[in-house]
C-alpha cells in the first residue's frame, strides 16, 4: 500500500488543461494537462523482483541510479527489515544511494517504518520526525539522536519529511504535492482518489476510542453542510442543529471522528477555501476573505500566515507567477 499510494497521488498529479486563463472557470473543476511528475520505482541492487509479505513480488525496474537523479526520494515502509535497523547497520549500497541523493539536491521522504531507514542513514539526526505509532517507542530509543513526534500524521523539516502510518502517507503526499504546485492540484488528486483533501500534519495519527456504535449519529454530514457554506458566520450550536445533537455531545463526537475541535477543523477548511481561490481567481484580498468565511482581510492574513507560513498575497505571488515545472 506505502508503494502503491506513491504511484497514485503523484501519478495522478495533473496541470491545467491549457484552456483559459487564471481566474477564468469554477474553482475545483478537474484538472486534465499534463502529468506534473515522473514516478519511478528503483530498488538498490535492481532492476529486480522484490518479495513481498502478500503472495504477489513487485518489480523495481530501475536502480540505484534513478536517485541521483530523483528530485523527491520516497522510501516506503519494509515492515520484516525496517524495524532491525539502528545507527551504522544501513547496508553500504543503500546509504550510498541515499547519500547521492541527498548531494543531487533531492527532498527525501518516509512513509510508515521508513523513517528507520533514514534515521540509520543519519539522515534524521538533529530533526523532528514521526512514524507508526505502534513503533515510535522503539524509534526513540534506537535513534536518541531524533526528536520523535509519536502523535502527529506527518512532519516536513523543509528536505526531509517523515509520515506515520499508511493512511498518513496519502496526507504527507497530498502535502508534498500542495507545496509543489497548489492547494488545486492537490485537491483535484484527493478528488480523483476520493480522500479527505487536506489533514494538517499535526493531527493526531491514532485517537483512542471504541469502534463507533451503528446507531450513533456522525457528525459528517454537518462537515459536509459546513464546506458549502464556509462563508458564512457558522457557530457550533448551528453545526450541533444540522445532526441533531447537543452542542456538548456534537463537540465531543467530533473530536473522536477528526481528532480535531469543530473550530480548529473549520479554519482549516476555510485556510484551504482561501488557498483555492488565491490560485485560481483575480480576486481582491477582501473577497477572499469574506468568501472563505474570514470577515476581513486582517482575520485572513492571521490565520494564512499561521496555516500556511505565507501572507495571502505572497502566496498567490507564488502559484500565480509561473511555479510549477
Amino acid at each position: 500500500m506505502e508503494l502503491g499510494l506513491v504511484h497514485q497521488l503523484f501519478g495522478g498529479a495533473r496541470g491545467p488543461s491549457g484552456e483559459g486563463r487564471p481566474g477564468e472557470g469554477p474553482v475545483g473543476e478537474g484538472l486534465s494537462g499534463e502529468r506534473l511528475y515522473e514516478v519511478r520505482t528503483c530498488a538498490v541492487d535492481g532492476p529486480r523482483e522484490i518479495r513481498t509479505d502478500a503472495d504477489f513480488p513487485i518489480g523495481a525496474p530501475h536502480g540505484a541510479e534513478a536517485l541521483r537523479w530523483a528530485q523527491t526520494v520516497i522510501v516506503p515502509a519494509s515492515h520484516e527489515e525496517d524495524e532491525s535497523l539502528a545507527p551504522g547497520t544501513l547496508p553500504a549500497p543503500l546509504a550510498r544511494a541515499l547519500d547521492s541523493a541527498v548531494d543531487g539536491g533531492a527532498r527525501l521522504a518516509s512513509i510508515c517504518t521508513g523513517a528507520f531507514v533514514l534515521a540509520a542513514a543519519g539522515l534524521l539526526d538533529g530533526r523532528r520526525a514521526t512514524t507508526h505509532w505502534l513503533s515510535t517507542d522503539l524509534f526513540a530509543r534506537t535513534f536518541p539522536a531524533v526528536t520523535v513526534d509519536p502523535d502527529v500524521l506527518y512532519v516536513d523539516e523543509g528536505g526531509i519529511l517523515t509520515s506515520a502510518g499508511e493512511a498518513a502517507g496519502v496526507d504527507l503526499c497530498l502535502h508534498m504535492i500542495r507545496e509543489d504546485h497548489g492547494a488545486a492540484v492537490a485537491a483535484d488528486v484527493a478528488r480523483r482518489t476520493v480522500v479527505p483533501p487536506h489533514r494538517e500534519g499535526g493531527q493526531a495519527q491514532y485517537i483512542q476510542r471504541p469502534v463507533t456504535e451503528e446507531k450513533l449519529t456522525s457528525t459528517a454530514a454537518a462537515r459536509a453542510w459546513a464546506v458549502e457554506h464556509l462563508h458564512e458566520p457558522l457557530t457550533l450550536g448551528e453545526l450541533a442543529a444540522r445532526v441533531s445533537m447537543s452542542v456538548r455531545t456534537f463537540n465531543r463526537r467530533f473530536r473522536e471522528e477528526t481528532g480535531l475541535t469543530p473550530m480548529q477543523w473549520l479554519t482549516q477548511r476555510r485556510v484551504d477555501r482561501a488557498r483555492e481561490l488565491l490560485e485560481a481567481t483575480d480576486h481582491t484580498v477582501e473577497r477572499v476573505a469574506t468568501e472563505a468565511g474570514f470577515g476581513t482581510a486582517a482575520s485572513l492574513r492571521q490565520h494564512f500566515v499561521a496555516g500556511v507560513g505565507v501572507a495571502p498575497a505572497t502566496y498567490r505571488g507564488t502559484f500565480r507567477g509561473g511555479k510549477g515545472e
